[in-house]
């Protein structure tokens, strides 16, 4: 019987292809917060006494972050952790969303502060949809650029000296991917685990899941028993990310390792 790679002794569950691991529920989980601990340490995200939170979305990946940042920080208690929720207003999607990080908030304790698109902007998501009609440039450049600001807007509410947000392997190189084939290749330097602040009132952010794969989260988030929204955004069908996302995947499926082959030419 095949036994786990690092503790010897339990069956694995998972197959890390990319390192040969095999890998039992305990370890896997284990290993992802220590990657996450490796990589906040490695790229100086937090300090001792920092006051951040976590851009809490309800999703696997940003709720998973706040049940590992939270884990951390209590081993550090100067360390202050918030959680910023943001509601874009997106029916049938977003509300269920916002229930579930107010749910996952309360169950730890973390303080929250939810800064909805219509409180911000005058409109909602859905709204804004609606007056840029059919022919218009996707919801998802319009959103990506309102969240945004809406995150640092919240930011400086909360008083938070960073932002956590979940942004994890796949994305960096789905995004590095996307500035390429959208023509701006000069985008790409701003694509940093920890972003420079072009402006003091722009809060710095940080990646903690920069060296995550995504479906490591999933997994992550289901052997935890977190609970999340698992529906995706019914405005996100038509972004070209999908299509670069299902050639990441193939790749990644034929040969091992190569998402974290173009994460290092991307810090080249």
């Amino acid at each position: 019987m095949l036994r786990c790679t690092l503790c010897k002794r339990r069956e694995p569950i998972f197959y890390r292809a990319y390192s040969g691991e095999r890998l039992c529920g305990k370890c896997f989980c284990q290993s992802i917060e220590k990657k996450v601990q490796r990589t906040i340490s490695k790229y100086n995200m937090l300090d001792p006494d920092d006051r951040f939170a976590v851009a809490l979305s309800g999703g696997k990946d940003s709720t998973s972050l706040l049940h590992i940042l939270f884990k951390i920080e209590r081993r550090f208690p100067k360390v202050e952790l918030n959680a910023l929720i943001i509601d874009e207003g997106i029916g049938g999607y977003r509300d269920e969303a916002v229930e579930i990080a107010v749910r996952n908030c309360k169950e730890l304790g973390v303080p929250f502060r939810i800064v909805s698109f219509k409180e911000l902007f005058g409109y909602s998501m859905d709204e804004i949809v609606n007056l840029i009609g059919e022919g218009g440039a996707s919801p998802c450049a319009y959103c990506g650029v309102l969240r945004r600001r809406a995150i640092n807007h919240g930011a400086k509410i909360l008083d938070v000296e960073k932002i956590a947000t979940a942004h994890n392997l796949d994305d960096e190189v789905q995004t590095y991917l996307l500035n390429i084939l959208h023509g701006d290749p000069y985008r790409i330097i701003y694509s940093k685990p920890v972003s420079s602040s072009l402006h003091p009132k722009i809060v710095t952010r940080i990646k903690p899941f920069y060296e995550v794969p995504e479906r490591e989260i999933a997994l992550y988030a289901y052997i935890k028993n977190i609970e999340f929204q698992s529906l995706p955004c019914p405005h996100s069908s038509a972004a070209l990310r999908n299509d670069v996302r299902v050639i990441l995947n193939r790749l990644e499926t034929k040969h091992p390792g190569m998402k974290f082959t173009i994460l290092r030419s991307i810090e080249k």
